[in-house]
């Protein structure tokens, strides 16, 4: 898969899940409950104890259209190694200069952490194109509209704060997509595919 692909894919969903866990089996389950809602994209943390066997079994046993993704990356090696496993794109809490150029060498969309215009601007100049506007809860979406003013190209995706009560107003507010964690991937299998189907049914509806 391309990384035009890869973002195209995230657009059109407009949802990246985060995935955190207690163990590799916990994860798995996560992401099953993901899958039966309808979300075929998923951001796999690299706080979930052994992640990688995650990532493997993510590829043997979900279909294969499932578009992983590697949440919590904090330097380029850990980011290689991610892509080695069959990571489609990278996201970190914050911006990282060597991890965008292991990024750009495997091709390989970028989604790191930032706040400020500068740390924006800086993160566009190494080829990102989807920022993660992180923590979301600390701006909130009128923040958006702001960074739009004099930034109107910047595609926003904020992570923290997002829940199915605020997600009008951060797509009214211009993101191209939401990051959410656990307002959504929480519970049990049964749960978390609910509220899947929440999520996307909200986020069609703003669409519109």
């Amino acid at each position: 898969m391309s990384k035009i692909q890869t973002i195209s894919r995230v657009l059109e969903l407009g949802i990246v899940p985060v995935v955190r866990a207690e163990s590799a089996d916990q994860a798995i389950e996560y992401c099953k409950g993901l899958l039966d809602g309808g979300i075929n994209t998923l951001e796999v943390t690299f706080t979930i104890p052994n992640a990688i066997e995650v990532f493997q079994r993510i590829q043997k046993e979900l279909p294969a259209d499932t578009l992983l993704g590697a949440g919590t990356v904090l330097d380029p090696t850990t980011a290689r190694l991610a892509i080695m496993n069959g990571a489609k794109f990278i996201v970190s809490p914050s911006f990282d200069k060597e991890v965008a150029k292991m990024c750009n060498i495997y091709n390989i969309p970028y989604m790191p952490g930032c706040v400020t215009p500068a740390e924006m601007l800086e993160a566009y100049k190494y080829g990102v194109d989807i920022i993660k506007l992180f923590p979301g809860s600390l701006p909130g979406p009128s923040y958006v509209k702001a960074i739009h003013g004099p930034y109107p190209h910047f595609q926003i995706m904020p992570t923290g704060g997002v829940s199915l009560e605020n997600i009008k107003e951060w797509f009214e507010a211009g993101v191209v997509a939401v990051g959410a964690g656990s307002n959504l991937v929480k519970g049990s299998r049964e749960e978390i595919a609910q509220k899947s189907k929440e999520y996307l049914e909200k986020i069609a509806e703003v669409r519109k």
